[in-house]
């Protein structure tokens, strides 16, 4: 404000068209006409923009620190320099009112814009102060120029005049520490508001949200009270409708009740004791049965594994091997032995022979899970048989990895071909593709089969030889070609069996093993 007053005072005199009358009145210092013309030959030109208040200097008065003390005005149109700091100082305070926290805490948006006018303010003084220091650089320039051309109480004058514009220059730097210092604390609170109007906004906007989703939940609580209350009310329509009759029945009910009650209670007293003697008894027999069972499979499991020269070792889970092997205390060769593997639904219940399954090695497949597992050693014209101690358990993981791959149209597999029609076959990964109507095996472009079910496809795990049976599977696409495939791991071949059975079941088609 100070800025823009003086910046006022040097345009007011501008305006009255006596710069030339000024630097004429300067000029005549000078005793001869020749040195006259050179001054005025040599003085630089003023710019337009530069005016003086009157026609000679103000006497200003300095204090310590080239402080200005007193600028009396002579023809009063001016106001004075401690005027002008007065009024600034209620300006500065008048502001510092108005950007208090309890307005800015009222009205977010207002003082925002407040913050902003401020901003702008403090864009224009800085224009301003730069014009202030050029026509005070221009006017000390023109001074110290003069200063040299004159001499006497002139020169002395031009000297005060120099120190005063000195003085000015110090003022001006000084407020303009003081306005960079308002300018960054308008800055700051601009900020400040900016970041208060945006928090305000988001928490109106939540608890905005909050308001509709508790409405709708009314709302809706509302519509559910409303039908409950017209479905009491039909009930209650249609239960005095039929209230005669119901209470008709009720009355026929309790007459029954009472005429059995009367003629034979303790008849039915006693059959319902004795039904409920006769169930426990049961109970506690088929319990006793079970525990017998099982005692009579220990004892014979322990006579047979003490008679038998051969252990069945492996996991009795799907995904392992099971192999029988000849006991350390006796001598005979199990390669030498005829082998039969069986399943059974359990140890006592009839079994059947697992075709092709004539090793000492075999990995359970998943039409074994749930059932027990048997193989018959003939040896020396000798049959022993050794079985597993429970039925063959699924494999962790397998029935999630079968549900992910039912979502799919068609399931891919890497696997490498072992044989191909009885045959060692090396060769490198293909892809295994197992769809709903039909099963492909290829390698890029290349198609090895691709055929679709039908009861002439067999696919069942591997009964004969094979590196890793666990891993292996056999498929016969059509007859007179078969494939032995090893898989990446035995879950993925486990999958690949349950979901090729599980569409050609879709397709009316039972796929099996070798003379199953």
């Amino acid at each position: 404000m100070m800025i823009s007053q003086a910046s006022c005072f040097w345009e007011e005199r501008q305006r009255n068209h006596k710069t030339k009358d000024k630097i004429q009145t300067m000029t005549k210092v000078c005793p001869k006409p020749e040195e006259k013309r050179v001054c005025e030959a040599e003085v630089e030109p003023i710019s337009a923009d530069v005016s003086f208040a009157s026609n000679h200097f103000p006497s200003y008065k300095l204090g310590p620190d080239d402080q200005i003390i007193d600028e009396p005005e002579e023809d009063g149109k001016c106001p004075s320099v401690k005027d002008i700091i007065d009024k600034e100082t209620e300006d500065l305070s008048d502001q510092n009112k108005r950007l208090s926290v309890r307005d800015l805490a009222c009205k977010f948006d207002k003082n925002l814009s407040a913050a902003a006018k401020l901003v702008d303010e403090a864009k224009l003084n800085e224009v301003t102060s730069l014009e202030g220091h050029v026509m005070l650089k221009k006017l000390r320039d023109a001074l110290e120029f003069m200063r040299g051309r004159m001499d006497g109480r002139n020169k002395e004058e031009v000297e005060k005049a120099i120190s005063m514009v000195e003085a000015l220059a110090v003022k001006l730097t000084q407020n303009e520490g003081e306005l960079i210092q308002e300018k960054f604390e308008i800055k700051k609170l601009a900020s400040f508001l900016k970041q208060a109007s945006e928090d305000a906004k988001k928490l109106v906007n939540q608890e905005r949200s909050f308001a509709c989703a508790e409405i709708e939940s009314a709302r809706g609580l509302v519509m559910r009270l409303g039908g409950a209350f017209e479905e009491q009310e039909l009930s209650s329509k249609a239960s005095r409708a039929q209230g005669p009759n119901v209470e008709k029945l009720v009355e026929e009910i309790q007459d029954a009740r009472r005429i059995r009650r009367m003629h034979q209670p303790t008849k039915v007293m006693g059959m319902q004791h004795e039904l409920h003697d006769l169930k426990s008894q049961i109970q506690e027999k088929s319990a006793y049965s079970i525990k017998l069972q099982r005692e009579i499979a220990i004892i014979k499991r322990a006579e047979g594994s003490k008679s038998c020269p051969y252990v069945l070792d492996g996991a009795q889970s799907l995904g392992s091997c099971l192999r029988i092997r000849a006991s350390p205390d006796s001598a005979l060769d199990i390669s030498k032995c005829s082998i039969q593997w069986y399943r059974a639904a359990s140890e006592s219940s009839r079994r059947e022979a697992i075709s092709g399954a004539n090793l000492s090695v075999y990995a359970p497949e998943p039409f074994d899970v749930g059932r027990v597992i048997q193989a018959d050693i003939l040896s020396n014209s000798q049959k022993f048989t050794v079985t597993t101690d429970g039925p063959i358990n699924t494999a962790a993981g397998l029935q999630s990895r079968v549900e992910s791959l039912l979502r799919k149209s068609n399931s891919e597999f890497t696997v490498v071909i072992s044989q191909m029609n009885g045959q060692d076959h090396s060769s490198r990964s293909h892809i295994f593709s197992v769809g709903k109507t039909r099963i492909k095996l290829s390698r890029g472009w290349i198609t090895k089969a691709r055929d679709i079910y039908s009861t002439s496809m067999q696919l069942c795990g591997v009964r004969g030889n094979a590196n890793v049976p666990a891993k292996a599977l056999f498929w016969q696409p059509r007859k007179g070609l078969t494939f032995l495939l090893t898989f990446e791991s035995e879950q993925e071949r486990n999958a690949a069996i349950v979901l090729s059975r599980k569409y050609a079941y879709d397709c009316n088609v039972t796929l099996v093993g070798p003379d199953d």
